[in-house]
């Protein structure tokens, strides 16, 4: 008898074809007020689950008596209750190194769109204000020879490092739970205590996973302490930052300006004051989101399900 796996997230055709194949597949692509109910009751029987973001706590699990391993297609894995999976005896595992080059990459476009204002001067040029030389008031800042603070400097923070360094000749201070002697070796890196780097660097960049250590890591102390030219960008979990704090400061011109493709409610609210202010870019969680790099975290995601579900050590798994 095959093992019954709940898919919650669309995946490529061929892969689910794959899944399909070889085990029993309840397919929910898009997961909804509507097919949430039907998604619960299979859960009564389900032997893995496979899908992203959601929320599995105590209240889903007690739903799923039979569950043996969750496979989330995302590097991030602070949806899971990992105490409580790890008391019910459930492998967990995650989609890292696929996606860190592309994530990279995301960030680093937020880096230069705050810097040069690329979508409010996009508006700008589409809404028919280009009628001359456009005046200081519209000016950019540079990224190129500026210093930039790398709040984890985990796998997608070294690319970023990689890109600021070796594309922009950028100083690279970082502050992490560890020293990296090799990036500090290959790209010139500094460590640096959290402080000083809120108050060096033009651009700030938070890249570390979420944790409860790191809720909030970014408030209005940590915000008065950045310079009033530098620029706030988050391509980690919107949580790391106090959100209301930000405004603050964004208001206040304590900060010159952000690039954000993570919040603390997602998807944004549309009353959430940072989509009326010119000085942020806004992205909605695409870090990842590129066909080539989804196709190869949902095929990592199907490899870690199915070598847990045949009594292997999944590649990715989470201890």
């Amino acid at each position: 008898m095959k093992d019954k796996i709940v898919v919650y997230r669309k995946l490529p055709n061929d892969l689910l074809n794959y899944l399909q194949n070889h085990f029993e597949v309840r397919y929910f692509p898009n997961l909804d007020e509507h097919s949430y109910t039907q998604f619960l009751n299979e859960l009564t029987d389900a032997h893995g689950l496979l899908g992203a973001s959601l929320k599995i706590d105590q209240e889903i699990l007690n739903l799923a008596p039979n569950l043996k391993i969750i496979s989330n297609i995302s590097v991030g894995y602070d949806n899971l209750d990992l105490p409580e999976l790890k008391r019910r005896g459930i492998l967990a595992t995650n989609t890292p190194g696929v996606l860190t080059e592309t994530t990279a990459d995301a960030v680093f476009s937020l880096v230069l769109a705050t810097a040069r204002r690329i979508p409010e001067l996009d508006h700008f040029v589409r809404s028919g204000n280009w009628s001359a030389s456009i005046e200081e008031e519209l000016f950019g800042v540079d990224v190129h020879h500026k210093t930039i603070g790398i709040i984890g400097m985990g796998g997608i923070g070294q690319e970023v490092a990689k890109r600021a360094h070796l594309g922009f000749d950028m100083q690279v201070l970082y502050h992490s739970r560890t020293r990296k002697q090799e990036v500090e070796e290959k790209l010139g890196a500094t460590y640096c205590s959290l402080d000083e780097l809120l108050s060096q660097s033009h651009f700030v960049c938070v890249m570390t996973p979420y944790t409860p250590e790191t809720d909030k890591l970014i408030r209005e102390r940590e915000l008065q302490l950045m310079r009033s030219d530098a620029i706030l960008i988050n391509g980690s979990r919107g949580k790391n930052i106090d959100e209301g704090a930000l405004i603050k400061a964004l208001k206040q011109k304590w900060i010159l300006g952000a690039g954000l493709d993570v919040y603390e409610v997602e998807p944004i609210k549309e009353d959430n004051p940072l989509l009326t202010l010119q000085n942020v870019v806004t992205l909605p969680h695409i870090g990842s989101a590129t066909k080539e790099t989804r196709y190869k975290m949902a095929k990592l995601a199907i490899e870690n399900i199915e070598k847990g579900l045949n009594g292997q050590t999944p590649p990715n798994l989470i201890k």
